[in-house]
Order: structure tokens, then sequence, then C-alpha cells
């Protein structure tokens, strides 16, 4: 049996949340730039649930902008599609099943256009949302007479000029316009790039003039691992468990965040599905968000992906299954990390909240993220995320970081690499792992005076963009803990510390 409207009836309820009849009949108020499945696992999966709440009643007509293929896959389930929610929230194993309602219809750009700038006419479509990825927002010489154009924000003028025509440049006809791509300032640099095609394709000041005031561009932050497809037999043991086959089963993680930036009543209330649940924010600055998440969950994958790998994990749920370190990390989080982060923005409270919601995704027993993926650019990663933590902490502490200093001498040892061709490698417990960084050389040149090799890498601001050496007692520390992981190696290393803390 699969998954269809004829076939709901037929569906146990109880294994699986349905929507109702009512719900699949639900005016389109959003149009979809995309079919990703970060997209119809965040985005989608909140107004799917309003819709169940009765609070946004609306429903999201898809614009595919590849190719034709795959818009036959949602016309066949009549666009119905299975989430399955799998992890941990709040420390307990979460696993839920849901059947999405919220896409009306998928069109395809290629084969459609006409059909999608129709849609434009429809005076409920409020809404704007996409994921391009993140080289969909580029400039381009589109004009708005190509069916279709060829970018993301050629597609959205034609489409907002198609609009500005069919409701006279009415204020009241304006969008809300929520791009998700994992760019920053990802609304700004949409906003812009329309606005100078629009004036490249002569389209009027009076248009120009409607873009910038009648129109809404928010900028936000989204936050959700998903990773789409199940592996075979998970999916199939799902399908029999449900009693239906669903080629558009995607799975997600429990955690789940989308911040919005506006101040506009209109926008909040354009956006109401923003009530259905916790993990949507309309706030007038995002920053805050991206700063958490910047920090402590970035942050804490990067300074630790070394000493997981030297400790043996391949994963980081392998990791999160061991006591010690993932004590280690949540030490981390909470001592070194959340206190620095902690502003007139940020309380200590939310800090350390989500620094626990970290700890639970890291737990996730259903992903298989491996610590050897987030090696790659690992110094650049590095003085992004972590740097900067090292000044906030002496700034208040004046004290060496005792696990962040930990987490460097890891990487220095990790970059230990030799050279194999015109690639580094980097060998950990009789493993050989791609060393995937633009300053592998560097590491490997200094690596060829080993007595020297901590006090050159913290010394290169090509690295750090500053000198870690001045910082008074994190040279020694690092020194001592390179020369521990060199001798003891990781796991005695993390003891030994672990046991120091508390006597």
């Amino acid at each position: 049996m699969i998954l269809n409207k004829e076939n709901l009836k037929n569906i146990n309820g109880e294994k699986v949340v349905k929507p109702t009849a009512e719900m699949l009949e639900l005016p389109e108020k959003v149009i979809q730039f995309g079919t990703g499945v970060l997209l119809r696992g965040l985005p989608d999966y909140f107004i799917d649930k309003a819709n169940h709440q009765g609070i946004f009643n609306g429903r999201i007509v898809v614009v595919k902008t590849t190719s034709k293929a795959g818009v036959d896959d949602f016309a066949d389930q009549d666009n119905l599609y299975t989430l399955c929610v799998k992890g941990i929230e709040d420390g307990v194993e979460v696993e839920e099943n849901l059947i999405n309602s919220s896409i009306s219809r998928v069109l395809s750009a290629t084969s459609e256009w006409a059909e999608i700038l129709k849609t434009a006419h429809q005076p409920e479509l409020k809404v704007v949302i996409s994921n391009t990825t993140e080289v969909g927002i580029v400039k381009s010489e589109d004009k708005v007479t190509d069916t279709p154009p060829q970018s993301y924000p050629g597609k959205l003028l034609a489409f907002l000029y198609e609009r500005y025509q069919a409701f006279g440049g009415s204020e009241e006809s304006g969008m809300v316009i929520v791009p998700t791509e994992l760019i920053s300032d990802n609304a700004d640099k949409l906003k812009e790039i329309v606005l100078d095609l629009a004036i490249q394709n002569k389209l009027g000041w009076d248009f120009e003039n409607w873009l910038r005031t009648a129109n809404h561009f928010c900028k936000t932050l989204v936050d959700r691992i998903v990773p789409g497809r199940l592996p075979a037999a998970a999916q199939q043991a799902i399908e029999t468990e449900l009693g239906y086959s669903d080629g558009l089963m995607i799975m997600a993680e429990p955690f789940r965040l989308w911040a919005i930036e506006s101040a506009s009543e209109k926008v909040k209330e354009v956006l109401s599905f923003a009530n259905a649940d916790k993990g949507v924010f309309i706030v007038p600055s995002i920053d805050k968000f991206k700063e958490l998440k910047l920090r402590l969950l970035n942050g804490t994958h990067t300074i630790n992906c070394g000493l997981a790998i030297l400790a043996g994990f391949h994963t980081v749920k392998e990791a999160m299954a061991d006591e010690e370190f993932a004590n280690h990390v949540l030490k981390l989080m909470q001592d070194e990390i959340a206190p620095v982060v902690e502003n007139e923005d940020i309380t200590k409270e939310e800090a350390i909240t989500f620094a626990k919601s970290v700890i639970d995704r890291f737990s996730n027993p259903f992903l298989d993220h491996q610590w050897h993926a987030i090696t790659l650019n690992y110094t650049q990663k590095l003085q992004m995320r972590n740097m900067p933590l090292i000044r906030k902490y002496y700034a208040l502490k004046n004290e060496v970081p005792q696990l962040t200093a930990l987490g460097v001498a890891a990487y220095i040892v990790f970059m230990n690499v030799t050279k194999d061709g015109d690639n580094y490698i980097s060998t950990v417990n009789g493993k050989t792992f791609l060393a995937q960084d633009e300053f592998a050389e560097v590491l490997y040149n200094y690596w060829k005076s080993p007595e020297t090799v901590v006090d050159s890498t913290l010394g290169d601001r090509r690295l750090w963009d500053k000198n870690l050496n001045n910082y008074p007692g994190f040279n020694a520390a690092v020194k001592g803990y390179v020369a521990q992981l060199q001798s003891k190696g990781a796991k005695e290393t993390l003891s030994n510390l672990q046991s120091e803390r508390t006597i």
C-alpha cells in the first residue's frame, strides 16, 4: 500500500500522526523554492504542526528549481510524505512518525513556469521560503521574460514582478520572504541581488519602491540535522510497522531551530505558524542564535574532533557513549564556553540550556556523524569558532582554559602528518586519515623539529590571527598535553585530567 490520500483511511493512526481531511484542503499560503530534505524536515514540519493546531491553516506550493525529475514522486503520493523524528530530547530517546500534508503541489520550473507565475495572482499567498543551497543566492544576467530565469534570485524577481502587476502594486500584496540558505545575512544578500536585477531589467522605479517597502526580506538561521532517506533496512522496518510504502520518507533529529529576524508585527501575523512550536523564534536580531550555534555546537565539535580520533572514536555517538568523553564535552561547554558566550543578549541559563541540547544531539544513536569529516579545514574552523573564546576566557578569568588547551594539543598531534604525493596523511592508532587542511604543509614542516613544534604552531599568526604564546600559561599547558597524548594516549590523558579536577 503506497502512501496517498486514498489510502490514508487504511493507515493505523496509533502508529503515525495522520492529517485530517480538512488539512488536505487548506489554501496555498506559501511558495517554496526547493524540495530538499532540510525544507521538508524543518519549515514544512513547522507549517504542518501549526495546521494540526488550527493556527496557520495554509499549505505550500513547491517549485522544483532543478529539473522535472522528482516531481512525479510527489504526485504519485499526493504530495504526502512521512517524517521520522529519531533521537534524544531532554535526555530521553524519542521516536515519532508524522505524515506531513503541508505541500499542496510540486511544480517544475523547467516545464511549468507559466503555472508557477499564475500562483502570484493568489491573494492568500503571503510567504516565500527557499533553500537553493549555499550557491543559490548569486548574481546573474537573468531576464524576467526568461522561461524560467536560471538563478533563484531571477526566479524570485519574475514571481514578484508578476505579483506586482497582478495587484497593481498594492502594499497588501507584498510578501514575507524567508530564505533558509546557510549563508550569513542571507536575506540582505538576496534582496540586494533582486533589486540589482530589477534595475538591470529596467522594471521601473515604482516596482523597485514596491520591492523595498511592501516586501519583508527576513534574515534567518536554521538548525536541524535532516539526513534524508533512512538506511534501506531501517526504512523497510518502519514501512512494515506502519503498513505502507513511502518513497519520500525522510528522517530528522528532534532538535529544531528556525530563528527569523524581524520586528514587524505584520511579519509575526503572516508567519503565525511560529506560535505552534518552541523551535521557531521571530526576533529583532538573530545574532544570539548565531553565536550560540557557532560557539557551543560548531565550536565544541571542532575543538574535540582531533581528541576523539586520538581516543579511537570513529563517530560522535560512539564518543558520547563513553561516559568519560561525554563528561569532558559537557564540562568544556559548561566551564569554558558558556561563561564567555554569556553577554547582554545571552543569559547564562540560555547558554547552559543550549549546551544540554548539544549533548542530546551529539548522543543521537540514529546518526553516524564521523569525527574525521569535522577535521575538514580544521585550522580555519578552530580560528573562527574557538580562538575568540580563548581571548574572552582570559579576559574573564585570567587563567588557562585547560580543556580548550587539550583540544589545541590534540589538533597539533593529529596534524603530525606525512606526505604522500600532494596529500598529507595523519596516522592515528594504526589508521590513516587524509588531512584536508590548507595549513597541513605548515604543520608538516613544523613537526620536523618536534621540540619546537608547539612554539612554532601557537606563534603562527597565519593560523590563528594572533600569537597564542602571549597568553600566560597556554604554551606550557599545550606542551604538557602534547607530551601526554604522545606518551599515554588520549583516553589516559582525559582520565588524568578529570581526576585532577575532582581532587
